[in-house]
């Protein structure tokens, strides 16, 4: 039995939902949507990775018997995860660099030192770059999704909308191994906190209602937060781009406030897919757009 196979079936026998990487890779290797074949787990509809990760044994075991060496990408928000990310700064190609630029690690430990808490006990993971992955178990009722330095430089989070890849699985830069092979714990409430400042509250499939929104306005937020989160590859920016524009006349006019259209759009583009920088440069723009052109807009 090879050794990525291994790593699959022992992710799975923890409950955690499982699908393949490109070998050598951490890209996944199942198909994208504009080739969909539109059989199998895809009858009827495209299913992105997310939905089509799996701990079966017996289709894990299909999968990786192959003679393709595939990696092992773990899905975070199927199997109930949150991971902080840690990683290392990215100094090769700039020439002045200083090699004292802080890790996400470093980072991370002061940030704990810093609030009063100690440097969690949890399962954790080297990465190929030398980061490491912290496993969190995530909170029930919640959805947190993906986070880009919202805990410090160099730290991102991964949850609904992300993966991370498992130990067992090998780059170029390197391997993936366990550092401790402790069960993950519970997300500290410290931790939480920080990452739900924009989501209290609110699951991903929830959009946000003002008092102030009209029947019209809200039906329409509910429905480009639905066009953005179902966005395939390929289209995800532009579908985040016409949603923001379409919307912005509502926060013009007082129907809906801004705050709201860009936590539903963000977390719907996560959702989709989109990096959090993405999210936030394309709603910026669009959001500024739409609000200067809308006829009915007036100073603040």
């Amino acid at each position: 039995m090879n050794s990525r196979l291994l790593a699959a079936l022992d992710a799975a026998e923890r409950g955690w939902t499982v699908f393949p990487l490109r070998p050598s890779d951490k890209r996944p290797a199942l198909h994208g949507e504009t080739v969909c074949p539109g059989i199998g787990d895809c009858a009827g509809v495209h299913r992105k990775w997310e939905d089509r990760a799996t701990t079966d044994p017996d289709r894990i075991r299909r999968a990786w018997s192959a003679d393709i060496p595939f990696n092992v990408g773990i899905a975070t928000g199927p199997s109930g995860l949150i991971v902080v990310d840690l990683d290392m700064p990215k100094t090769r190609y700039k020439a002045n660099s200083s090699t004292d630029t802080p890790s996400g690690v470093t980072t991370f430990k002061a940030l704990c030192e810093r609030t009063g808490n100690p440097v969690p006990t949890t399962y954790r993971t080297r990465t190929a770059s030398g980061g490491q992955h912290l496993y969190f178990t995530a909170p029930p009722g919640v959805r947190l999704t993906n986070s880009a330095g919202r805990l410090g430089k160099l730290i991102d989070t991964r949850a609904w909308g992300g993966y991370v890849v498992a130990p067992g699985s090998t780059t170029p830069a390197g391997p993936y191994t366990i550092i401790d092979p402790a069960p993950p714990i519970p997300l500290p409430e410290w931790l939480y906190a920080r990452l739900a400042v924009r989501q209290a509250s609110r699951a991903l499939t929830a959009v946000p209602s003002s008092t102030r929104a009209t029947a019209y306005a809200t039906a329409a937020l509910r429905a480009e937060t639905a066009n953005v989160a179902g966005a395939g590859e390929g289209v995800r920016n532009w579908t985040l781009v016409r949603a923001a524009r379409a919307l912005g006349r509502f926060i013009a006019s007082g129907d809906l406030s801004r705050v709201e259209v860009e936590d539903a759009l963000s977390s719907a583009g996560l959702r989709a897919g989109l990096r959090e920088s993405e999210c936030r440069s394309a709603l910026t723009s669009a959001l500024n757009w739409s609000i200067a052109h809308n006829p009915r807009s007036r100073a603040s």
